[in-house]
């Protein structure tokens, strides 16, 4: 996914100078609001910081505003851009909802004190697995860690039994990621969460002699489909959206999910908050529980996004392995540190 390193390192510096004013705006929502957005009764217009995709949040948008008549205005960016403008604007942020394709960015900002609590309606739709344990905000779509790999080169009984395989000599120079990008530091983020910092880092540096980098999980697997390296680790969606295209970039690959519980079956929870600093509580409340609803999540089923629906018991686009048989790690993801990944990664020589 597309992430400006800068921003990134830089997002430590902007949290702190932010602290202050979030402090004067952390409280919940006010019950109004709450009841407001609960009976439907939204009006008037909201400012979306969108670091989802674009063409997804405007599914969402245009059958929102056709439901309610609020009307929605998108600023786009990637989810370190975004939070970091957020938390450098703090209580003055023109934002009324956050949303975003990986928790660590989300979790920036909750720590920020910059979200006001997530109706209890819109809560109860999503599944505990796919929101922080603190409500504070929640998850909207999922999507999987998988190794895509080039059938020609290798069988299944060839492929690592752990996504930590990946650091042993054996895959000397056979994989790739693009380890400046949102999606694979919250990869690392998992990791460094379900195994420690010290295992983390290991890992790291054993990634750092053995793979190769890419700009963009689409270019590391276009690399796999051309046979330049033997896999990637990347996110799913990737393989199944080239797929329903002309499936140029991935007839010579396929897709590995690590499952029993390791740190390579992360499934990455996409987050949605409503921000203290909304000037329209009950339509930005009325949009995330839009979002989270039935209507909502059938955008991802039905549609070409090809992420996984993670609530109102809507079940995932046929194409995909059913969210619970990916067997993914319990992790919550108000915990997941990418400041700490930053720095782990700089340490490692991968940013």
């Amino acid at each position: 996914m597309k992430i400006r390193t800068n921003a990134l390192a830089g997002i430590a510096l902007a949290a702190t100078a932010a602290l202050g004013l979030a402090a004067c705006g952390s409280g919940s929502s006010t019950p109004a609001a709450s009841t407001a957005a609960a009976d439907g009764n939204a009006s008037g217009e909201i400012t979306v910081y969108n670091a989802q995709h674009e063409s997804l949040t405007k599914e969402w948008v245009d059958a929102f505003t056709a439901e309610t008549g609020v009307k929605v205005t998108l600023r786009q960016g990637s989810d370190t851009e975004m939070s970091n403008q957020i938390i450098q604007e703090g209580a003055a942020s023109p934002a009324d909802v956050f949303l975003t394709e990986n928790s660590p960015a989300m979790a920036q900002v909750e720590n920020a004190g910059l979200f006001a609590d997530v109706d209890k309606a819109t809560i109860d739709q999503v599944p505990a697995d796919f929101r922080p344990s603190t409500g504070k905000w929640t998850g909207i779509a999922a999507r999987s860690t998988v190794l895509v790999y080039d059938k020609a080169k290798l069988s299944e009984d060839q492929l690592p039994k752990s996504m930590l395989d990946l650091a042993k000599p054996e895959w000397k120079g056979k994989w790739a990621a693009s380890p400046s990008g949102a999606d694979f530091q919250a990869i690392v983020s998992a990791l460094l969460e379900l195994k420690g910092e010290a295992a983390a880092e290991e890992w790291l540096k054993g990634m750092k002699e053995n793979f190769k980098a890419y700009k963009g999980n689409s270019t590391a697997m276009k690399a796999v489909n051309a046979g330049e390296v033997d896999a990637a680790l990347i996110y799913h969606y990737y393989y199944y959206g080239d797929q329903a295209k002309t499936g140029e970039n991935s007839k010579n690959v396929t897709p590995y999910y690590f499952k029993n519980q390791d740190p390579g079956a992360f499934v990455s929870v996409s987050g949605g908050g409503v921000l203290n600093s909304s000037k329209n509580a009950a339509a930005a409340q009325a949009f995330l529980k839009f979002v989270t609803g039935k209507k909502g999540q059938e955008v991802l089923q039905k549609g070409t996004s090809f992420e996984y629906a993670v609530a109102s018991e809507v079940p995932a686009n046929d194409k995909l392995v059913p969210i619970k048989e990916l067997q993914a790690p319990t992790v919550d993801p108000a915990k997941l540190n990418s400041e700490k990944v930053t720095e782990l990664m700089t340490k490692a020589g991968l940013l």
